[in-house]
């Protein structure tokens, strides 16, 4: 493996792939509105990968273009998709039964903060102008047994986003495992003695860069156990 890091940040294509590829094989998934939903275009066939979608569907395909679009077939974002074979539908309630009930192996979501304890605030800045809608985020941050996060690093005034403390409304506590941003990815544990923020692979800076850039204590791992950068682009 390389000890090298990439000189560029991650595209949106290569954060997708790069969440598609650590999806176990088998696992039950939603993605959340928004850059999560790319996830599913780059998920292969022989993951065996179900898609839940909050709006009442399990079995959901990649997004549909063209002819393929049904106006009636649609994630939770209102975005036309596709259906694999065995595709079912059922009342939004029952999907929610889904989220809350533990059934979900991972969900994917956005983020505006999250902390290094793993808590998530991604529904409200506080904003004045802002229009709040949590949704289901609740619900799959804690039903789900694992939960992703897909964000940039840094905020446009350049604030990074993974912080000590979520200063925005929380959506769930200590729920997070995985940050995949266009800098690097991020892992967190909860362990026996706290949590920890472990750096898997940096792109765009080098890891002392980006472990100077935040704000809480970094675990860097060794050299030979960085991942090579993505080498094809969406």
């Amino acid at each position: 493996m390389s000890t090298e890091n990439s000189t560029s940040t991650l595209s949106r294509e290569d954060l997708a792939r790069l969440v598609a590829a650590d999806i176990a094989p088998g696992s039950y998934v939603n993605l959340g509105i928004g850059q999560p939903t790319k996830v599913s275009d780059y998920l292969r066939a022989d993951q065996q990968v179900t898609l839940h979608t909050e709006n009442g569907m399990l079995g959901m395909g990649p997004e549909a273009h063209g002819e393929d679009i049904d106006e009636e077939l649609i994630n939770a974002g209102k975005i036309p998709v596709t259906e694999h074979p065995g595709a079912s539908y059922f009342h939004q309630a029952d999907s929610f039964a889904i989220m809350r009930g533990g059934h979900l192996d991972v969900c994917v979501l956005g983020a505006f903060q999250v902390s290094a304890a793993g808590d998530l605030a991604n529904w409200s800045t506080g904003a004045p102008d802002a229009i709040p809608a949590v949704g289901g985020a609740m619900d799959l941050a804690i039903g789900a047994k694992e939960v992703f996060v897909m964000m940039s690093l840094f905020a446009k005034d350049g604030t990074p986003k993974i912080v000590a403390d979520c200063t925005y409304p929380l959506t769930g506590l200590a729920c997070v495992s995985r940050i995949y941003t266009d800098h690097g990815v991020f892992l967190i544990e909860q362990g026996q003695d706290g949590p920890s923020v472990t750096l898997r692979e940096a792109h765009g800076m080098s890891p002392q860069e980006l472990a100077d850039r935040l704000d809480f204590p970094l675990t860097l791992p060794a050299e030979n156990s960085w991942r090579p950068a993505p080498t094809q682009r969406g």
